[in-house]
């Protein structure tokens, strides 16, 4: 009996072992800009983790609340990164401007800075692929409304002019003749209504091309640079159908897809609503029925937030071959 004791005490001991976190044998800190950052780069590097490799996720300051991009670089700076340390940030401009502030310069020459290419964590959220999903996950209709694909491709496709120009003001250190702020401003929905998609794409492109003409005829010299800095975007992996990706992340979030799945889910839940009511028997199992549909919807801003079906978008990849590459080096 003593001996079935020890044992199974040891057992135990040996089971409660297995359960602790597995660490190994090289750590990599992984420095990022902010508590949103932590589940999207945790989402990242799970592929990646063996029991020889471990990354560890973290702000850029243990002893004080100093967040951001910029601390996440420097804690690079003066420390033997590469083995052990590492930054991983959003891209923001500092991609597309391709050197020409420090922080854009710091970002591209740092082999052991990892960016998403895509402006921000958010434009991965907002995946037009994944869109379709998030609703099915919020409504429990399955239906379809609208297709998302091809909506955020004709989007993408009329913000793409201004965009470039943006994107060579910003070259040009020049940013009050298109701030971002008034950037964003210019490419957001306004009016969208699931009866009439297309109407608010209209509105859009007949703001942007009022504002391509004012730029035009501010800059009238400048035709030939926007014309190669709209070839070198190509080589920079930048389509045109794809411009949503590298416009700043919360404004896509915010003031595209939102503007478009809050009344696309508002449609899909009235449809629901109005099946139970046509087939219920009576009004107990009418009220039961719905009940149990409102219990089983989500938050589309929530289910956004959570949203991890990205990882076939085109900037993704090049962040997954970018990690593949430094993990090559550092092992």
């Amino acid at each position: 009996m003593k001996r079935l004791t020890e044992y199974l005490n040891s057992s135990f001991v040996e089971a409660a072992n297995s359960l602790r976190p597995k660490r190994a044998a090289q750590r990599i800190i992984a420095y990022v800009e902010s508590y949103d950052d932590i589940s999207f780069w945790r989402s990242v590097f799970n592929e990646y983790e063996s029991d020889k490799i471990h990354f560890e996720i973290m702000l850029p300051a243990r002893s004080k609340l100093t967040k951001g991009k910029k601390q996440a670089m420097m804690n690079l700076l003066g420390k033997a990164y590469g083995r052990n340390m590492i930054a991983c940030v959003d891209s923001d401009y500092d991609y597309l401007l391709q050197g020409a502030t420090s922080t854009s310069r710091q970002m591209l020459e740092n082999r052991y800075i990892l960016h998403t290419y895509a402006y921000s964590i958010e434009n991965f959220r907002c995946f037009a692929d994944s869109l379709k999903q998030v609703c099915v996950l919020c409504t429990q209709n399955d239906s379809n409304v609208i297709d998302f694909k091809e909506f955020f491709k004709l989007y993408s496709r009329i913000c793409y002019p201004l965009f470039v120009w943006n994107i060579l003001l910003y070259r040009h250190k020049d940013t009050k003749t298109m701030s971002l702020l008034r950037f964003c401003e210019i490419v957001r929905l306004s009016s969208f209504t699931v009866a009439n998609p297309a109407n608010s794409l209209q509105q859009l492109s007949n703001r942007v091309n009022h504002n391509i003409k004012l730029l035009e005829k501010q800059f009238p010299t400048m035709g030939e640079e926007y014309k190669k800095l709209d070839e070198e975007l190509a080589t920079l992996g930048i389509n045109p159908d794809e411009t949503y990706f590298y416009i700043q992340g919360h404004h896509i979030m915010n003031g595209v897809t939102m503007r478009i799945m809050q009344p696309v889910c508002r449609h899909l839940r009235s449809k629901r609503e109005e099946e139970i009511e046509r087939y219920a028997y009576h009004r107990q199992q009418y009220n039961n029925e719905l009940a149990s549909y409102r219990h089983s919807q989500c938050d589309v801003a929530t289910m956004l937030s959570k949203n991890t079906d990205y990882k076939s978008a085109p900037p993704y990849k090049r962040l997954k071959a970018d990690i593949e590459k430094l993990l090559g080096t550092i092992k």
